[in-house]
């Protein structure tokens, strides 16, 4: 068997895919894997991951399967599941052995691999639409809307183009904690992701006075139009999960 040991990034996973045709693996006896644990009577290669490689595989994905379904694994592999390069690996293998037209590389959920690639996709694209909702910007002193996040995938480059569509004149940095990771939108120009350093000990937020004042308003608000007698907890934390909360105005204390 051959192990090619992958980190855990889109472009390192496509790097593994792209080499394993390159070198004429046997896929049925290919295995990609993000973690370290030995595997006996394998040959382990390690999956650098390669810019160019890596782009000839997506731009293979999209002519072959269609954007959708190309976008659907790119969110598979944003998911924090260590079996999502293996489950995408062998989705991509067997759409390209059937020669799957586009818009149809997950019908046969039938398939075991397919179907894990599906459900990892799902999930992450269920993140995806949490986060868009429950996701709240604060304006900071220099005018800059920064908004934090904790999301349990890494979905900030699903988001980004979101925001970036609904704010182009906006400055602005939305900030997931769990991964040091930066969206930054300068106005009217097109947004990057930045690797923080150290951004939980540095990162300082200080907010305008009128960020302040309207942030006072919203939680008089918020608890101004709740009915205290049809409180009911159960409901809300199905409605609204906790890991949210600490992440919006209205459930921080004054």
């Amino acid at each position: 068997m051959t192990v090619y040991r992958c980190q855990d990034t889109l472009e390192s996973i496509f790097t593994a895919i792209y080499r394993a045709y390159e070198e004429k693996r046997d896929h049925e006896d290919t295995l990609l894997c993000l973690t370290d644990d030995p595997i006996l009577f394998s040959e382990d290669v390690t999956a650098e991951a390669d810019e160019e490689r890596a782009r000839k595989v997506m731009n293979t994905l999209k002519r072959r399967f269609g954007n959708k379904d190309c976008a659907s694994l790119c969110m598979a592999l944003a998911s924090g599941d260590t079996d999502k390069a293996q489950a995408v690996y062998r989705t991509v293998v067997k759409g390209l052995q059937v020669g799957s037209r586009p818009g149809r590389l997950f019908d046969n959920l039938a398939d075991r691999d397919i179907h894990r690639a599906f459900a990892l996709a799902r999930g992450v694209s269920r993140e995806v639409g949490h986060q868009k909702e429950f996701l709240r910007f604060q304006e900071l002193d220099n005018g800059v809307l920064f908004s934090g996040i904790g999301p349990k995938a890494d979905v900030l480059a699903f988001l980004m183009p979101h925001f970036a569509d609904r704010l182009p004149e906006e400055n602005f940095v939305i900030y997931d904690e769990k991964r040091n990771l930066f969206g930054i939108h300068p106005a009217g120009r097109d947004w990057y992701l930045l690797r923080g350093e150290e951004a939980q000990e540095t990162l300082r937020l200080r907010y305008s006075q009128e960020e302040l004042r309207y942030q006072e308003l919203f939680r008089l608000f918020h608890d101004t139009i709740s009915i205290r007698e049809r409180k009911n907890d159960k409901l809300q934390k199905g409605m609204l999960p906790l890991r949210f909360r600490e992440y919006m105005v209205e459930f921080w204390k004054p």
